[in-house]
């Protein structure tokens, strides 16, 4: 038998692309976002008591890898990109529905003309991801202090973000250009290079879109230097 899901709304960040998106919530805090209602969902009365709560559960479709499908094995890169593991026993996007799930914290929920939205902080989703519900996290049900990690058990090493002269203060001349140095150390300090390029030697020159900048950095562990910042485009 065959389900449909309909989307009750969408996430708006400033991850633009999949590459360099957090692999969990919370691990750039200065990310913040926020879920656009849509179709039926989108009235008053679909987050009535919804601010009695601090977080809340999302489940989202990893829509841009529905078309290629899944497989039964992946390779985290928490275990370095060469060991395999069950689907199951992780939280890769290709999966047999491409359903994924998130606890994120309510920042606030406000209306913009007819337009519901719900102000998050930090996620791990891509700009225009789908969401197709939302809960309540619940403390005493959903914290469960003697929870193993198995092979994530730990929060992973970062590196150390320097911004080139021209970078730094390209950003410093906008507005939010504080806010966005930011988001963008925080970002690329979890290293979004494959799991098989660390702790290389790596002469590549990477390229992100975040917010609407193509943000240009090098990595020479362990520092990532942002080299160049340009409007998205150019």
């Amino acid at each position: 038998m065959n389900y449909s899901l309909t989307p009750v709304g969408h996430i708006q960040s400033p991850f633009k692309e999949k590459f360099a998106v957090p692999r969990q919530p919370g691990l750039a805090p200065s990310a913040t976002a926020s879920i656009a209602l849509c179709g039926e969902a989108n009235q008053d009365d679909a987050v009535r008591g919804l601010e009695q709560f601090s977080h809340i559960w999302l489940l989202f479709l990893f829509d841009q890898n529905l078309a290629k499908g899944w497989t039964p094995t992946v390779r985290p890169p928490r275990l370095g990109g060469n060991e395999r593991v069950g689907v199951f026993a992780s939280r890769a996007t290709f999966r047999p529905n491409g359903v994924g799930m998130s606890v994120v914290p309510i920042t606030g929920i406000r209306k913009k003309g007819r337009q519901v939205i719900i102000d998050i902080g930090s996620c791990d989703l891509v700009d225009g991801t789908p969401v197709v519900d939302i809960k309540p996290y619940i403390p005493y049900s959903d914290s469960i202090t003697e929870a193993k990690g198995g092979y994530a058990a730990e929060i992973p090493d970062t590196l150390e973000v320097t911004f080139s002269d021209d970078a730094r203060n390209l950003l410093l001349k906008q507005n939010d250009g504080a806010h966005k140095i930011q988001v963008i150390q925080e970002v690329l300090a979890q290293d979004p290079r494959p799991a098989y390029k660390k702790g290389k030697s790596d002469d590549k020159e990477y390229a992100v879109h975040l917010f609407d900048l193509n943000v240009k950095f090098t990595v020479d562990e362990p520092l990532i230097t942002v080299s160049t910042i340009e409007a998205f485009g150019d």
